[in-house]
């Protein structure tokens, strides 16, 4: 069946934008190699693409009572591959996004069909979430990935910190806390990173006394291990700490940007902003327009990029992590760089193809060197909301250099 719930949505109440726990640094202060806005391509100005109203229909059409499934073929959902906790930790964050721009009421419901998704897929003799759940609801049984794991924790997190005083964030917060105790063993760098990000909401949210030790430790490694690169080569010419850039890459320097949001270290400002410098700087075409690395490939070094294949988890990744930067910084540059992820969705690409669905809010699978991938999974739909909200929330917070928000009539693009 199913579930029930609103399809397009119009805006009752804006949420608040978190204030910086730090001001802003004076950019020598923090020790960044970039102190020009002129260093990317990017910094010319990227085009402002319109901000759209809040729509689940895709959503809708892939979810069920039990969680939502994880691949389709076009635009309907194939339950052959069944569900991953992996997207029902993503569906997590986008219900709480949902819920800062509309009434929290409304989402109620799938949140509460996620959390119940993730305590069932807690093994709590391992004390690892397993991932891969088959169509009529039985349980693979290899626990999942430092990833997935990564994932749930934030998902779990965000519910704790956006749905305060509810029974739902309280519920969260007990399954977070059975589950914390796996990422102290992190070794995998966007798991420290997602559990990093993790543990900052649960500390905002007041609901886990195990999350402020755990933080502490994944940011001292995470930072060791950038730093280990940038000593070994300076001035780095790879500063990434891995042979070959993958998949969803963004989020390490977020993470360094929220450990320097709450602990108040230079140095990991400094770290983050110079680590999504490059990662802007490569990643940008020949006009400017975003260009993640294409997983057809990947990018190893001294090696050529893979171009295609592109995923829309890289332009969201991008948005919320150039979003986390202007914060800390101010810098223009930063603006542009999530205006330019955030185009890669309506049509700023290598190609110039829309790969969202506004008014569905679906978003095709990936882009190919003949055109999207026109399957409509649910990671690319969670990934277009997800850019969707960061974007609308970073120019609601920036109105007194940008203008008003662009608020667009609802279109379809995409011919599905």
């Amino acid at each position: 069946m199913k579930k029930s719930g609103p399809a397009v949505l119009d805006r009752d109440a804006a949420g608040p934008v978190r204030p910086d726990r730090h001001t802003r640094p004076d950019l020598a202060d923090s020790e960044t190699d970039s102190d020009s806005d002129s260093a990317s391509p990017l910094h010319a100005g990227a085009r402002r693409r319109p901000l759209y109203a809040v729509s689940r229909m895709h959503l809708d059409a892939m979810s069920d009572d039990l969680g939502i499934w994880q691949h389709a073929r076009g635009a309907e959902p194939d339950p052959r591959h069944g569900y991953c906790t992996d997207d029902v930790a993503r569906a997590i964050v986008v219900d709480v996004l949902h819920s800062r721009e509309l009434r929290p009421v409304i989402f109620e419901g799938s949140l509460r069909r996620s959390i119940r998704f993730l305590s069932e897929a807690f093994n709590p003799e391992s004390g690892r979430f397993l991932n891969l759940r088959t169509a009529d609801g039985q349980w693979l049984d290899a626990d999942a990935s430092e990833d997935c794991h990564a994932r749930a924790l934030l998902g779990l997190a965000m519910t704790m910190a956006g749905m305060q005083g509810t029974d739902l964030a309280e519920e969260a917060g007990r399954l977070f806390d059975r589950a914390l105790p796996a990422a102290a063993s992190f070794g995998a760098l966007r798991a420290i990173s997602a559990a990093l990000l993790a543990c900052d909401s649960a500390i905002d949210s007041g609901l886990s006394a195990g999350a402020d030790p755990v933080f502490a430790e994944l940011a001292a490694r995470l930072e060791s291990t950038l730093r280990h690169v940038s000593i070994r080569s300076a001035p780095p010419e790879w500063p990434w700490p891995e042979p070959t850039l993958t998949y969803e890459n963004a989020i390490v320097p977020r993470a360094l940007i929220a450990a320097w949001r709450r602990l108040g270290q230079p140095a990991l400002l400094a770290l983050g902003c110079s680590v999504l410098d490059w990662l802007i700087d490569v990643q940008a075409g020949e006009s400017g327009q975003f260009s993640p690395i294409g997983n057809s490939g990947w990018w190893s070094r001294g090696a050529e990029r893979g171009r295609f294949d592109q995923q829309p988890i890289e332009a969201a990744t991008m948005v919320s992590a150039a979003a986390a930067a202007f914060g800390a910084t101010g810098r223009r540059h930063y603006l542009d760089a999530a205006e330019a992820a955030y185009g890669w969705f309506l049509g700023d690409n290598d190609l110039g193809v829309v790969m969202a669905d506004p008014i569905r809010g679906a978003c095709y699978d990936g882009l190919t060197p003949t055109g999207p991938n026109r399957n409509q999974g649910a990671e690319s739909t969670l990934m277009w909301l997800t850019a969707l909200e960061q974007m609308r929330e970073l120019r609601r917070g920036t109105q007194g250099q940008q203008g008003e928000p662009i608020e667009a009539e609802p279109r379809s693009g995409l011919d599905a």
